[in-house]
């Protein structure tokens, strides 16, 4: 006898059918005695009088009633009246997970925060012995209070009492084989399709397709027809998660693969082996954001042009945008020389996120054509690999400023920043209008950072034609005053370099007085001119600027070695290595420091860092003399001093005059012991230019050498040089 809305069945009030099925009918109803809503399962009227349908109906009640699990409906009770067979269970108001999935999957956290309490539901029917072997999307709901609940045991298999351990293996007892395929035929196992005997793993083979599902959008397998998903599930091999979606994590896609094993034997072999995997995932991947807070490493763009002669442009590309982003005061922005490391690297974005402790990277790319540019720019979510953002622009050459305004205004709304009207004003802020000069402006930094007296003299040259171009350009500017600082310092000692570095870095300080990169070139130059006090409060501007800024520590430090306060040079080149932890210098410099301190301990442990970051440095950057002759220094006063004195070989065959070189291998045959080879190339450094008195007077490691008659000549003839 057919059930209408309005009838009443013993004592439920029946309000609308929910849904309809091979295995019964469910109806929303009244429980008129406790006064509640519940859902009520009618075994059709049809097969009222079929023992294996109203069996197996039954066998569907019992399995759900011997589970208490909040993510598994319970079943209140199994009633027969007036002429109806049916159960009643609680009331699920939500929406089915069938309905929730978009096209292109959901995010991960959503994915591990339904996935997790659902293999434990499962889990817990298999403990007590019960198949589902009918899971899908359809057959979960998400309840308006955020639970998630397994639906619909009509095809489960039953067995009395809990299932053993060996259910997990192999040899695991199986359910008797049922006549026929029952299911639904895209989430069934390959032997569910072959109509064998199953066991417990026929669900998690199942459940590999929903995790597929909710992650991708998509079915692992051929669905186009019913006949292309049996074929496929029974022949072809899954698609793989990370194939479909490349910014989730393998750790996914390698879980969802176990469930979708074909071979049984295979495939993951318990719901709570799978839960776990599950939690362990989500364990791993807490939020970088709620670690560092709001945070960013912008990488080096990678050059997509024709010739690709564009790395000087897309560096600066980057660096300008890091320039505005560091302006925000709500985000922290990793130093461009931590960030800059990453070119070109094959590092995932978890690992280059852990080493910069940043939550989101920035990456991109440029292709410049003549006066065409067509940048690609994209943030990525660290935890989880996807885009929060990404935008091409192609757009005239010109138009380049524009284009790294607009990408930092993006990010800050991506990473929810909210912008002060002084910032905003920042970001704006351009270093020049002319073109021209901003692409003379990037190479010339190129050739600057090489730290190579050739370099430095082209980096002059390319200073000097922006500066032309734009007379108010304060970077070019302030790159001008390291040049002339850097052959002030290392090649020729002239009055007329150190003037010159003076003058620029103050006309770029007038220029633009809240450029740390220019406070910190005004350090260096008012330090040479041994004007100490202004050299530490431009030191100290730059820092307060940008407490990124390798260079203000590195220069400050330097400085505060040349004037003799130890201490605080110590402290200053901790605070580069903080910066950049990946830096040689600062390590393998304080060490000295750490040693004429009376602190034996943190001078060897400082060396042995500063040379094992020497040696990954030389694996990439082979020709940089610098790295050799540090880390010969370090090896030498560690005791190795036939592996040093081989570095030091080394670093004099790469650029035998150049006089900052020459300098340091003194200081290393020094301390080996060598004492008439150090004097002879330390006369040579001066002969090349290096003029540096207050360096030769506080350097420890040329104390062998005080009472040398030609060291003490030498010194006199430093003194006679006005140094």
């Amino acid at each position: 006898m057919a059930v209408a809305a309005g009838d009443r069945v013993s004592r439920y009030r029946l309000i609308d059918k929910l849904g309809e099925g091979g295995m019964g009918v469910v109806w929303r109803a009244h429980d008129e005695s406790l006064d509640r809503e519940i859902a009520v399962k009618f075994l059709p009227e049809e097969f009222a009088d079929d023992p294996e349908r109203r069996a197996r109906f039954e066998r569907e009640a019992k399995a759900v009633a011997a589970l208490n699990h909040p993510n598994i409906v319970t079943i209140y009770s199994v009633e027969e009246a007036e002429g109806h067979f049916f159960f009643t269970m609680e009331m699920v108001d939500g929406e089915p997970l069938s309905k929730i999935i978009p096209e292109d999957g959901l995010p991960l956290e959503r994915v591990l925060d339904l996935a997790i309490p659902l293999a434990g539901a499962i889990n817990a029917a298999h403990e007590r012995g019960i198949i589902h072997r009918d899971l899908k999307p359809d057959n979960i709901m998400l309840a308006g209070d955020g639970l998630v609940k397994i639906l619909d045991f009509g095809l489960a298999q039953f067995r009395q009492g809990l299932m053993s351990n060996a259910a997990a293996d192999s040899s695991a007892t199986t359910m008797r084989r049922e006549e026929g395929i029952s299911g639904t035929l895209r989430y069934m196992s390959p032997e569910q399709i072959r109509g064998e005997a199953l066991d417990h793993r026929t669900d998690l083979f199942s459940f590999g397709v929903i995790l597929f599902q909710m992650s991708t959008g998509r079915l692992p397998f051929l669905d186009a027809t019913a006949a292309d998903a049996l074929a496929s599930i029974l022949k072809d091999a899954p698609l793989n998660v990370d194939d479909v979606k490349p910014e989730l994590p393998r750790q996914l896609s390698r879980i969802v693969a176990r469930c979708l094993e074909k071979q049984v034997r295979r495939r993951t072999q318990s719901a709570l082996d799978l839960r776990n995997q599950l939690e362990q995932l989500k364990h791993e991947r807490v939020s970088m954001k709620e670690k560092y807070g709001p945070s960013i490493a912008v990488l080096p763009f990678v050059d997509m042009s024709p010739e690709r002669d564009q790395e000087y442009f897309c560096e600066g590309m980057a660096e300008e945008i890091l320039n505005a982003l560091s302006r925000i005061r709500g985000l922290r922005v990793a130093s461009r020389t931590s960030s800059f490391r990453f070119r070109n690297a094959t590092a995932d974005s978890r690992d280059i996120g852990k080493q910069l402790r940043v939550g989101t990277l920035l990456e991109g790319s440029v292709r410049r054509s003549g006066g065409r540019l067509r940048i690609s720019a994209q943030l990525v979510d660290v935890d989880e690999g996807y885009h929060l953002w990404s935008e091409r622009y192609d757009r005239e050459l010109t138009d380049v400023f524009d284009i790294q305004d607009e990408i930092a205004r993006s990010i800050a709304r991506a990473l929810q920043v909210t912008l002060t009207a002084a910032e905003k004003g920042e970001i704006q802020k351009t270093p020049t209008r002319d073109v021209q000069a901003y692409d003379y402006y990037l190479r010339g930094r190129k050739f600057y950072y090489q730290f190579g007296r050739r370099e430095i003299e082209f980096a002059l040259q390319l200073f000097s034609r922006a500066i032309e171009l734009d007379p108010d350009f304060a970077l070019a500017w302030a790159g001008l005053a390291d040049c002339w600082s850097f052959l002030f310092m290392y090649s020729e000692r002239s009055e007329t370099s150190r003037q010159q570095a003076e003058t620029a870095s103050g006309r770029a300080i007038q220029l633009d007085p809240e450029s740390a990169q220019a406070q910190a070139s005004r350090g260096v130059a008012l330090s040479l001119s041994r004007r100490d006090d202004e050299a530490e409060k431009a030191f100290e501007t730059a820092i307060g600027l940008d407490p990124t800024l390798f260079e203000a520590y590195y220069f400050y430090a330097r400085h505060c070695f040349v004037g003799g306060d130890l201490e605080k040079a110590a402290r200053m080149y901790q605070q580069a290595t903080k910066v950049f932890p990946e830096d040689y210098q600062a390590r393998l410099l304080v060490a000295q420091i750490f040693e004429e301190l009376g602190r034996p301990a943190d001078a060897e442990a400082a060396r042995r860092a500063g040379i094992e970051v020497a040696e990954k440095h030389l694996e990439l950057n082979p020709d940089d003399a610098r790295a050799v002759y540090l880390g010969a220094n370090g090896l030498v006063a560690l005791g190795e001093v036939e592996r040093g004195l081989e570095w030091a070989a080394r670093a004099l065959e790469m650029a035998p005059d150049e006089p900052m070189l020459l300098y340091n291998v003194g200081c290393i045959y020094s301390l080996a012991g060598r004492i008439d080879d150090a004097v002879e190339v330390l006369e040579r450094a001066v002969a090349n230019g290096l003029t540096q008195k207050r360096w030769f007077e506080h350097d420890n490691n040329l104390d062998p050498l005080r009472e040398h008659p030609r060291f003490r000549a030498l010194m006199e003839r430093l003194e006679r040089s006005k140094s």
